[in-house]
This record gives structure tokens, sequence and C-alpha cells, in this order.
């Protein structure tokens, strides 16, 4: 069963990431999907896209939940029917979820790729990151501010946020592990602990 990693961030709060590497059919058995899970994974294109959501379930599975006490509100976010936080990712070979008793959380995996260099103007001022020479530090800090950004959107829960506008990663040293975000709208503030970690050229960042 290949739980890759399982991160206890506090005593309330754990991250566990899944590698993929079953076929769909392994990965189908021992997980019941309501109707509208099963339908979604019906309509999906991709096999890959149905591994990620059935390996979600799996993780799951790990802490005592199951696809039914997954619901999702009006804006896509995903909540647990006993009230408890969860933020859920997947790319690739990986999937991760984050869950927390009593904080909001949020949590993103990404590949590192180069296709960051030209998109990194869409979502953080690229000058604050000119001392960097090496492109593939580049790559890996600009990933890691990309996920921590997706980890506060994932937090804010609503659709009207912009990376470029809305959200601040304070900078960080990669020994770190760790920085602050902040995300301000519309007179709305709030700070929030990031964490990351790199294995497999993924990387993946969590919130709280």
């Amino acid at each position: 069963m290949p739980l890759y990693k399982t991160i206890n961030v506090n005593k309330n709060t754990k991250v566990l990431i899944w590698k993929i590497s079953e076929s769909f059919e392994a990965l189908s058995f021992g997980i019941d999907l309501t109707e509208s899970s099963q339908k979604r994974v019906d309509s999906m294109k991709s096999e890959l896209h149905q591994k990620g959501f059935l390996s979600v379930r799996h993780l799951l599975k790990q802490v005592g939940y199951s696809d039914a006490d997954l619901v999702y509100d009006e804006f896509g976010k995903p909540h647990l029917k006993d009230g408890k936080h969860i933020s859920i990712t997947h790319s690739f070979i990986f999937s991760a979820i984050i869950i927390s008793d009593e904080q909001p959380v949020g949590i993103d995996i990404e590949k590192q790729r180069d296709k960051i260099l030209k998109i990194a103007r869409k979502f953080t001022p690229l000058e604050e990151y000119r001392t960097i020479a090496n492109t593939e530090a580049l790559i890996s800090k600009l990933t890691i501010v990309w996920g921590a950004k997706e980890s506060l959107y994932k937090i804010f829960g609503k659709k009207q946020l912009r990376f470029l506008e809305n959200i601040y990663i304070e900078d960080f040293k990669f020994a770190d592990e760790k920085t602050s975000g902040n995300i301000s709208y519309q007179g709305y503030s709030s700070t929030h602990q990031v964490y990351f970690l790199e294995f497999d050229s993924f990387t993946c960042v969590y919130a709280i």
C-alpha cells in the first residue's frame, strides 16, 4: 500500500501523501463511492485523474473516513461532515490530503517544471527572486511560492482571490522548510503558517 508519507504537523493536524503506482482496478478495490462520485469518476477522460481521485479516497480511508463523509460547497471547497477541516491535492503520480480538527487548512502538490518560469509574473513579483542565478533553484523556489499561494487560496475557499494582488508569501530560505503567507481581500486579512518539502521532482506545500 503506497502511503508515501505521513506528517504530524501538530497534535490536531496531519498530512498524508500517496504515491500512485497501482492500476485503476487495484485502486477501485475496497473503495465505496457515492453515486455522484461514481458519476464523476466515470466522466473523467484521463485515467491519471481517475486514479488520483481514487487514491484520495484511500487516504481518507487511512484516517477513518469514506467517500460519503466528504462534501463540497458551492465554491468546490471540500468539507468533512463531522466538521473537521480538509484540503485535497493531486498531481501526476502523487496525491495528498491535510486534515485538521480545529483550523482551516490548504495543501498543494506540484511537479517541478520549467514552464513555471513563463507564468511566474502572473502570480508573483519576479524581481523578488532576481538574486537566484541557478535556473533549477529558481524553478524550485517559484514552485514553492505557487504551491503556497494555492494552499492559501484553498483556505480562503472562494474564487475571488487573485494570486498576484491578494496573496503574499514571505521570502524564505530552502533550509527553513517553512514561511508565512498573508491573504488580503476587501478589508479581510489573515496570516498563515506555510510549510514545504520536495521529493521525486515534486513539491508539496501546506498551510494552516
